[in-house]
């Protein structure tokens, strides 16, 4: 079933809530390039990463564009990989640009790659195994939640 574009937003939300949420809790303490307090290091993870889901829900706006021009309206699989690129190279310019609310100071390129690599292929394979086994019903409603 294609998803929707409720689906796909909903979709990334969930990830980014769930997936996400646990990952950077478990990626922080390990993440190279950090200084200073844990709790620092926890806060600026959870602005990123809430600024790659407002971010994400914008590319997912591009992403249904461009899918209009495909017969079967839906990317493969290794696409969904691959979009890691852009969306990791616009969250970095963000970063660097200061265009992300609540952080100040620079973030380390190893730090952000890390955790960004880490979150994002951690989600791919829960979207592409798991959830398509545990969630039957969210792949027949055209990838919908709700």
């Amino acid at each position: 079933m294609i998803p929707t574009l409720a689906g796909r937003l909903q979709t990334r939300i969930f990830l980014l809530t769930t997936v996400g949420v646990v990952l950077t809790a478990l990626i922080v303490p390990v993440l190279p390039g950090t200084r200073g307090p844990m709790s620092r290091t926890y806060g600026v993870a959870y602005l990123i990463l809430l600024a790659v889901a407002v971010v994400g829900l914008l590319w997912e706006l591009l992403y249904h564009l461009l899918m209009q021009f495909r017969w079967d309206k839906d990317w493969p699989t290794l696409f969904g990989l691959l979009t890691i690129v852009p969306e990791g190279l616009l969250m970095w310019v963000l970063l660097e640009q200061r265009l992300v609310p609540g952080i100040t100071r620079p973030v380390a390129f190893s730090t952000f790659a890390t955790m960004f690599t880490v979150v994002w292929i951690g989600q791919w394979l829960f979207a592409n195994g798991p959830m398509r086994v545990l969630s039957v019903h969210w792949r027949l409603r055209g990838g919908r939640i709700i």
